[in-house]
């Protein structure tokens, strides 16, 4: 792991045994899926697409207390290259989704998932961001910066779910991938040109450096 504050920059690596590069892909991808495994999540959703493999999407994750929850608007592309796949995702203005009264909006300055087959039934999971929190943090954050900036790639979690999803998805519209096939794909179209970089020192800035750490339990486990 490497890390620097203000912004956080993170690089975790995942090995999943059992796991297809392309049933991981299908796990990250597949937001319904998301909700049953992504413990620190609050919400997700896809607001629209650009093309046949980018969209724009919202997330928001509960934070360590008693920090302020964060949310995102990303735009996401991905794209297959044979056996592997790449996703990246940064952060983006768009008018219907302005920031909310009880979240901060954080940055995705890059965010990227690179899924490497390893063979018939094993993958790599190399997972990529430098994120903004915004605000000013206490110290005691930066120890717990994996929770903090990627909740969504704790190593357990994302194997487990990897291992679970196959299961899962037979049973919850199994032929349904429109990340795979584009003509699935229901979303309402976005103009560009009504997005824009989302700029971090355009947010403002949440003063929350002088708060505690409160003492929680919280399980890796969860039910699929």
């Amino acid at each position: 792991m490497i890390l620097w504050p203000d912004p956080f920059a993170l690089g975790v690596i995942i090995v999943c045994k059992d796991v297809t590069a392309e049933t991981l892909y299908d796990v990250l991808h597949d937001t319904s899926y998301r909700k049953k495994w992504d413990t620190n999540m609050i919400d997700t959703y896809d607001i629209g697409r650009l093309t046949v493999n980018a969209d724009v999407g919202y997330y928001s994750w509960k934070c360590p207390s008693p920090l302020k929850n964060r949310d995102f608007v990303t735009m996401r592309s991905w794209l297959p290259l044979g056996n592997d796949y790449l996703i990246i995702n940064y952060s983006v203005k768009h008018p219907q989704h302005p920031p909310k009264k009880d979240y901060v909006r954080a940055v995705s300055l890059l965010t990227g998932y690179l899924i490497q087959s390893n063979g018939a039934n094993c993958s790599t999971l190399y997972y990529l961001t430098q994120v903004d929190p915004r605000g000013s943090l206490p110290k005691w954050v930066v120890n717990r910066v994996s929770q903090f900036v990627a909740p969504k790639v704790k190593r357990q979690n994302i194997y487990k779910a990897s291992l679970k999803y196959p299961e899962w998805k037979r049973k919850h519209n199994p032929t349904l991938k429109p990340w795979m096939f584009p003509e699935q794909n229901t979303l309402p179209c976005i103009n560009v040109a009504d997005l824009t970089v989302q700029r971090a020192d355009s947010l403002e800035n949440i003063d929350e450096s002088g708060l505690s750490e409160e003492k929680t339990t919280q399980s890796d486990d969860e039910e699929t």
